[in-house]
């Protein structure tokens, strides 16, 4: 091996005898009990005349499989001043040893001592080498030991491509995969997974193919460890019917196996498949571990998948799984996110061991279900416990809960305590303005953040003018957002139907020709129920289910019924600066859902909670009917929309009209 360059610069003399006192410059090392046997040891191996390098060997590999790499160093020092010449499985043990205490400068000392008792071309202290000076001093350092080494191996390599990942540095590393594949050189398991994983750093399909490829002509392509990687390889190049292909033809596969492949459908939205695997999983006796879960609750976050949430969680108990934070924290997302407010409540209760995001998510969840109060009572109650940081989630969440509770005071109070405040922090600040119709407060509170022409706080702003009627602001941030954002239909729609509820007819047909010749498709708004294991889907206007003539019968019996009620008075329809159009047309009991909800009613029992949810946000004609309809059946109504979640409950809604 050539000399080193000067940045790593070791020195040579060191003593190799006992009458020759060594000088290692120790640092202060932090010397662990020692096990009764490994001390018995030592005094054994310390009593031997003449003992041989193996005794010592053995006993630095034992200190270092019980994770006490100073003992090890000690141990080596020791070996030194009794003289003991060390071989070539000494050393890298040493070297080892050396990395795992972050000490580079008897690791220099170490590489001196390769040299000096003739082990500099050894492979096993060439690998030793490489990762040591590839973990605590440059990549570059490491591959300069592999450059000048006199031999190497595929396992040289791999370390040194592993270096690469760690330093975010993955085209290197491909490339010295594709070298290792041009000198024709030994492609073991270790080697094919270290380059699935640069290819999921390069985001490369092509490259994740041709490593697949050469995995099938070494044979290794089933090798659980290769497959896994590959599997995962895949679902992040963005390839889950690749990934999915490779896990079906899998011979044999582990937890690893099933959670990479649920993680990979969840991650593209595939919720009920993710759900299917799951089953799939624990049919096979495999039993999931805190991962598999925080990794399958996601799908169950969905109200038609709630059962499945509480399946799950069930299974937990019957099967003693543990259920650490992470899990607890996972369940009461879950919760939350499918309207569960109460499971929620009782799963952070019990919990013994609380960090922030238990406490942000437990805030987040009261102001998402519309119990601002709540979760602003919880946050004085967090305040106390001196140990947790409060981050910037955290204060998002507070904010979030100002805004449902309406509580400017309070919001502002918190948002002066931010001392680098974000979008996010600013756009909720507009949002509790404008909600409390402070609008002449929200301006100068755009213009002092600069944020005037933010879509985000825009949103919030139309928002205000929405509750509080405030049309001509409302007509001014839509052109706004038009400009902004011209190639969002959504906005058009929201102008369009400022015109339709203005009975400026000519606009209304002006900006329907201009979104048709733009090309821009307006969403169409979809709402559905889970009812038996089945997900019930109605679209504006549908006639397609089955029970459509049952459906339409409920709605005109509770419009009758509400109209006797409450003295010949109809909803209003309010679509000012809604953001779908196909619902203006519609007539009331045609919206999707208001559908949802009459089937819900025919198809449960009575007093049963029904659960809808809505891909846009609830209408104004929508929320005030679903009100009344509450109170007439006497049952609670849940729409979830991507908002929030409304709770209806005797002619009430949770959101306090503030939707």
């Amino acid at each position: 091996m050539a000399a080193l360059p000067s940045s790593i610069h070791v020195h040579l003399p060191l003593p190799m005898y006992k009458d020759e006192p060594i000088s290692f410059n120790k640092p202060k090392l932090q010397y662990r009990a020692i096990v009764n046997k490994l001390d018995l040891a030592r005094k054994v191996v310390d009593e031997i005349p003449q003992p041989k390098a193996y005794a010592w060997n053995q006993l630095i590999q034992t200190h270092l499989s019980n994770n006490n790499p100073h003992n090890a160093l000690s141990v080596y020092h020791g070996m030194m001043l009794r003289g003991i010449r060390p071989d070539h499985h000494t050393l890298p043990r040493v070297l080892t040893a050396s990395r795992l205490c972050s000490n580079l400068a008897l690791g220099k000392q170490v590489h001196a001592h390769a040299f000096k008792f003739g082990f500099s071309s050894d492979l096993y202290v060439i690998t030793a080498l490489i990762e040591l000076y590839g973990r605590l001093h440059a990549v570059e350092t490491a591959k300069w030991v592999l450059d000048n080494a006199p031999t190497s191996n595929s396992v040289a390599r791999t370390i040194l491509a592993k270096l690469y990942l760690v330093d975010n540095k993955p085209h290197l590393a491909i490339e010295i995969f594709n070298q290792m594949l041009r000198l024709k050189a030994d492609i073991d398991p270790v080697a094919l997974v270290t380059a699935a994983g640069t290819c999921s750093l390069l985001k490369s399909l092509q490259q994740a193919r041709k490593v697949h490829q050469i995995a099938r002509e070494c044979g290794l392509e089933f090798h659980l460890l290769v497959s896994n990687s590959l599997m995962k390889m895949y679902i992040d190049c963005d390839s889950l019917e690749e990934a999915r292909s490779l896990f079906d033809a899998m011979p044999s596969r582990d937890l690893i196996s099933w959670t990479e492949m649920i993680q990979g459908h969840v991650k593209n939205g595939g919720y009920n498949e993710a759900l299917k695997l799951f089953r799939l999983m624990t049919k096979a006796r495999i039993k999931p571990d805190s991962l598999t879960v925080t990794s399958i609750l996601p799908a169950c976050a969905r109200v038609p998948a709630h059962k499945q949430g509480k399946e799950l969680h069930a299974y937990l108990f019957r099967n003693g799984i543990d259920m650490n934070l992470t899990v607890q924290n996972a369940f009461m997302d879950m919760y939350v996110k499918s309207g569960f407010i109460e499971l929620a409540s009782n799963v952070f209760t019990s919990m013994v061991e609380r960090d922030i995001i238990s406490w942000t998510i437990m805030i987040s969840g009261y102001s998402l279900n519309g119990q601002g109060a709540q979760g602003l009572g919880l946050f004085l109650e967090m305040e106390q416990d001196s140990s947790l940081e409060i981050d910037e989630f955290t204060y998002a969440a507070v904010l979030h809960a100002c805004v449902t509770a309406c509580r400017v005071d309070v919001g502002m109070s918190y948002f002066d305590r931010i001392k680098a405040p974000t979008v996010t922090h600013c756009v909720l600040m507009v949002s509790l303005l404008a909600r409390a119709g402070l609008f002449n407060d929200a301006r100068t509170f755009i213009k002092e953040h600069q944020i005037e022409n933010r879509v985000e706080v825009l949103r919030v702003l139309l928002d205000g003018c929405r509750i509080h009627q405030q049309v001509t602001m409302g007509k001014r941030i839509v052109e706004q957002l038009c400009e902004l954002e011209p190639l969002n239909a959504e906005n058009y729609v929201l102008l369009s139907n400022w015109y339709a509820e203005n009975a400026k007819w000519d606009m209304v047909d002006k900006l329907k020709t201009t979104i048709k010749d733009m090309g821009l498709k307006p969403k169409r708004a979809y709402s559905w129920i889970e009812f038996r294991n089945k997900v019930h889907v109605f679209g504006t206007g549908d006639v397609s289910h089955p029970r459509s003539e049952m459906i339409h019968w409920k709605l005109q019996h509770l419009m009758k019924k509400m109209e006797e009620e409450e003295g010949g008075d109809r909803p209003s329809s309010i679509f000012s600066f809604h953001d779908v159009d196909e619902e203006r047309e519609c007539i009331l009991i045609g919206h999707c859902e208001i559908l949802a909800i009459s089937f819900g009613l025919i198809s449960t029992q009575e007093r049963a909670t029904v659960r809808v949810t809505k891909n846009l946000r609830v209408c104004g004609s929508c929320h005030d009917f679903t009100k009344a309809i509450s109170k007439i059946v006497e049952r609670e109504i849940i729409i979830k929309d991507p908002n929030c979640f409304h709770h209806f409950k005797n002619g009430h809604c949770s959101c306090g009209g503030l939707w």
